[in-house]
C-alpha cells in the first residue's frame, strides 16, 4: 500500500459538497478568476493576516508589511494570500479592547483553519492584537511567524521627548493638578505620537513584541525594530521567506509555546519591568496549551529576577533606544543563566544555539545582571482575603513607602460611580486613603477597561499628591505608574470579596507579605453576602457570550469553550 502525500496548497481544507474533486475544480476556478496562473495556484500557501484598518494607528504600516511579507513568500517559493481579521485598537473601542480580544482570537483561529493554507504570517501591534494572534496559531497550530508592526518613535520637543502614552498621562496627570494649561494640553496632544507604530515605551505593546520573541514565535532581533524603520520592512520580508521554510520542515506552535519557554518569557516579562497586561494575555496563550501559569511561582521568579531594562513608564528610554541599546539579544544574554536554553524558535534553533554575546550594548537602557535597575522582578503576586485567587501589583512601577499600607477604602461602585465623584470637591477622602473600584471586571459591561488607574482626586491632585494606593478588579495601562493593584480575583462580579466591600472598611496590604486582607469580621461579610447578587447578564450577542463564558483573570480572561477540550 503506498502512502498519499499529504495535501497542501489549494488542496487542502477543500469545501464539504460530498465531491472533493469537485471541491478543488470549484476553487481552483474562482482563485483563476483573480488572475492566478496555474503554475502559481500549484505552490504551497502562506497566509497572511491583515490587520490593517482605519481605525488603527497602530497598524498604519500594515498594507506595506504585507507587500514585504508577499516579497518573501514569493522569493521562497510560496503562494501568498493575504486576508483580513478582526484589528483592535485600543483608544478605538468601546467598552475597551480587551472585551473584543477574544474575538479577535476566534476570528483568527477560525479563518486559519478554515482557509487553505500550509503556513501563516500573523501581522499585528496593537495591544491586545498580538495576545488574540498567538493564542489563535496555539489552538489552530498551523505552522506560523508573528510578525510585530513595531513601536513609533519618541519625538523631540522643546528639550524633551514624547511618546504615547506614558508622555499623556504624565502631563494630563499635571492638567488636572491645575499645573499645565488648556492651551499647553492641546499642543502637547498634537506632538505626543507623530510616526506609526504602537506606544513608544515599554507598555503592553512593546512587552508583548519581547514576550513574542522570548516564547520563540518572533526571530530574534525582529520585536523592537521601529515601525518606520526600513530593518522592519526587511523583518517582514525574512518573516514571509521563513513561513515558506516551515513548510517542507514544519515547527508548530505547539513545538515552540512549552512550559519552558513559558517560563522563559515570564523571567523576560519580569526583567523587563513590563506591562502587567502582558501577565493575562501570556495566561491566555499558555492555557491554549493546558500550559498554566501559578501565580505562587510568579513571586519565585520574581524575587529571583532583577529588572534590567530601564524605560517609560518606569525609566527613561523609550523602545527605539531598547532596540539600538541591543534590543533582546542583550536581554537575553544577560538573562541566559536563569533560562531554559532548550527552548526552540520558529527557525527551528535552540536558544543556546541562536544566542550570542552582543558585540555592543548600551548600559544607560539595558543594564547589567550584577547592575541591575532593581534586585527584584518588576510584578509580584498578591493573596488573601480580599483576593483568594491572587491580585498583581508592578512593584517597578510603584512608590515604596507605599508598599506596607494599613487604611481605610474609599469604594466605587463602577466606573460611572467614578466618573462621578472622583472630582467632587466635598468627596470625603484624604492621601492616605485606600481607592478601590469594584465591578469592572471582565464579567461586567465596561470589560475589563485599564481603568486600574484611578486619577488622583482634583482636590488631592492640586494639593501635590502624586501617588495613592488603588486597588480594582480590572486592568491599568502598561504605560501607566503608581501603588496599583490590579487583576484582584475572583472579581466583584463573579462574587469574590470585593464585591463585599464598603467605604470605611480597612484593608491591609503587604508586599513583603505579598498580601491583601479586607479586615472586616466575617459574621459582617455573611450579613453583606445575604442582599449581594450577581450583575444581570446581556440579552443577546457578542456581550452575552463574555457573561456566560469568560474566565477570571487568573486563567488569562479567555472564553472556556476555547481552552483545550481536556479541560
Amino acid at each position: 500500500m503506498t502512502n498519499t502525500p499529504p495535501k497542501r496548497g489549494l488542496a487542502r481544507n477543500t469545501a464539504n459538497y460530498g465531491d472533493k474533486d469537485f471541491a478543488l475544480y470549484l476553487r481552483r476556478s474562482f482563485a483563476k478568476s483573480m488572475g492566478y496562473s496555474q503554475a502559481m495556484l500549484d505552490k504551497p500557501v502562506v497566509g497572511i493576516v491583515d490587520t490593517g484598518s482605519d481605525y488603527n494607528n497602530c497598524h498604519r504600516t500594515v498594507p506595506e508589511l504585507v507587500e514585504a511579507v508577499k516579497r518573501g513568500v514569493l522569493a521562497a517559493g510560496g503562494l501568498p494570500l493575504a486576508f483580513p481579521t478582526v484589528s483592535l485598537c485600543e483608544p478605538s473601542l468601546f467598552p475597551t479592547s480587551m472585551h473584543y480580544r477574544n474575538l479577535a482570537a476566534i476570528d483568527t483561529e477560525a479563518m486559519l483553519t478554515a482557509q487553505p493554507m500550509d503556513s501563516a504570517v500573523l501581522i499585528g501591534g496593537c495591544d491586545k492584537t498580538v495576545p488574540a494572534q498567538l493564542m489563535a496559531a496555539a489552538s489552530a497550530n498551523v505552522p506560523a511567524v508573528q510578525l510585530v508592526t513595531g513601536p513609533m518613535l519618541a519625538t523631540p520637543f522643546q528639550g524633551e521627548r514624547l511618546a504615547a502614552c506614558t508622555d499623556c498621562r504624565r502631563y494630563w496627570a499635571a492638567y488636572r493638578a491645575g499645573t499645565v494649561s488648556p492651551e499647553r494640553i492641546g499642543q502637547i496632544e498634537g506632538r505626543l505620537a507623530t510616526t506609526a507604530g504602537t506606544c513608544g515605551v515599554m507598555g503592553t505593546a512593546s512587552t508583548m513584541a519581547c514576550i513574542s520573541e522570548a516564547l520563540g514565535m518572533t526571530p530574534l532581533g525582529h520585536g523592537s525594530i521601529p515601525a518606520v524603520h526600513a530593518d522592519r520592512l526587511r523583518a517582514a520580508e525574512e518573516a514571509g521567506a521563513l513561513a515558506v521554510r516551515l513548510i517542507e520542515n514544519p515547527i508548530r506552535p505547539s513545538d515552540i509555546i512549552t512550559e519552558h519557554s513559558v517560563e522563559n518569557a515570564v523571567r523576560v516579562l519580569l526583567a523587563l519591568g513590563g506591562s502587567t497586561n502582558a501577565l493575562i494575555h501570556l495566561t491566555a496563550v499558555a492555557g491554549r496549551l493546558g500550559i498554566k501559569i501559578d501565580l505562587h511561582r510568579l513571586n519565585v521568579l520574581s524575587d529571583s529576577t532583577p529588572v534590567l531594562v530601564d524605560l517609560k513608564p518606569t525609566g527613561e528610554g523609550y523602545m527605539e533606544d531598547f532596540h539600538s541599546a541591543g534590543g533582546m539579544q542583550a536581554l537575553l544574554w544577560e538573562l541566559r543563566d536563569l533560562l531554559h536554553m532548550d527552548c526552540i524558535d520558529v527557525t527551528g534553533v535552540s536558544l543556546r544555539e541562536r544566542l550570542t554575546k552582543p558585540e555592543f550594548v548600551d548600559r544607560r537602557y539595558i543594564k547589567a545582571f550584577d547592575e541591575p535597575v532593581t534586585p527584584v522582578g518588576g510584578i509580584v503576586a498578591l493573596f488573601g482575603s480580599l483576593a483568594p485567587r491572587g491580585a498583581i501589583l508592578k512593584r517597578s512601577a510603584a512608590t515604596p513607602s507605599l508598599f506596607e499600607t494599613e487604611a481605610r477604602v474609599l469604594v466605587f461602585d463602577g466606573l460611572e460611580d467614578l466618573a462621578n465623584r472622583i472630582d467632587d470637591p466635598d468627596l470625603d477622602v484624604v492621601a492616605g486613603d485606600i481607592m478601590v473600584l469594584k465591578n469592572a471586571g471582565s464579567l461586567t459591561p465596561a470589560g475589563m477597561p485599564e481603568a486600574g488607574y484611578l486619577p488622583i482626586p482634583s482636590k488631592l491632585a492640586r494639593a501635590g499628591v502624586k501617588d495613592m494606593v488603588r486597588m480594582s478588579d480590572c486592568r491599568m495601562s502598561g504605560t501607566a505608574f503608581g501603588t496599583i493593584v490590579l487583576h484582584i480575583t475572583p472579581e466583584a462580579a463573579a462574587g469574590g470579596p470585593l464585591g463585599l466591600i464598603e467605604t470605611g472598611d480597612r484593608v491591609r496590604l503587604s508586599v513583603k507579605d505579598r498580601s491583601l486582607d479586607l479586615l472586616v469580621d466575617e459574621a459582617v461579610l455573611a450579613e453583606r453576602r445575604k442582599t449581594w447578587s450577581p450583575p444581570a447578564k446581556p440579552g443577546r450577542g457578542w456581550d452575552r457570550i463574555i457573561a456566560d463564558q469568560v474566565l477570571q483573570a487568573d486563567e488569562g480572561c479567555d472564553l472556556a469553550v476555547m481552552r483545550p477540550a481536556a479541560e
